[in-house]
């Protein structure tokens, strides 16, 4: 069945729900398991027009939240026995789809679980689809879950 299984993170009640899934589905399988956070640091805005950059010191509280989000993920991941891992990726100004395809390849996984946050019309016109892009971008079979769905035994 499935021997590595990818699932996407990032503090959000559905990325829970995903991860507690693929916990579900490591343990029946005895797969690995591999939770990642994607890094996005903020846009910088230069004053280019003053003839000289002067660096605009910006809070960038992602790193902060990688290490919270993945502490989280560990703690989970324990109790279910499930051989596991964290990882923190950075972005480096490259949209999230191809990050996660990326670690999707270097991780080898056999099965990504994530949420989706379930977006429509002129909202995913201009937000974009994560789960869409990587459903185009790589082989590796996909298991979305809706943000907020819960099973029936919950």
């Amino acid at each position: 069945m499935y021997k590595r299984i990818l699932v996407p993170v990032d503090g959000s009640e559905g990325a829970r729900h995903a991860l507690d899934e693929a916990l579900r589905l490591a343990q029946l399988s005895n797969a690995q398991l591999q939770a990642v956070y994607v890094l996005e640091h903020p846009t910088q805005v230069v004053d280019v027009a003053a003839g000289f950059a002067e660096p605009v010191q910006v809070r960038d509280p992602s790193s902060e939240t990688a290490t919270t989000v993945l502490a989280e993920a560990r703690e989970r991941i324990a109790p279910f026995g499930v051989q596991g891992t964290v990882r923190a990726i950075d972005a480096y100004g490259e949209n999230l789809a191809a990050v996660l395809t990326r670690a999707i390849d270097e991780y080898d996984a056999d099965l990504v679980v994530m949420y989706s946050h379930g977006r429509s019309g002129i909202r995913r016109l201009f937000a974009g689809s994560v789960a869409e892009s990587l459903l185009h971008d790589t082989t590796v079979p996909l298991l979305l879950l809706r943000n907020g769905e819960r099973d029936e035994q919950e």
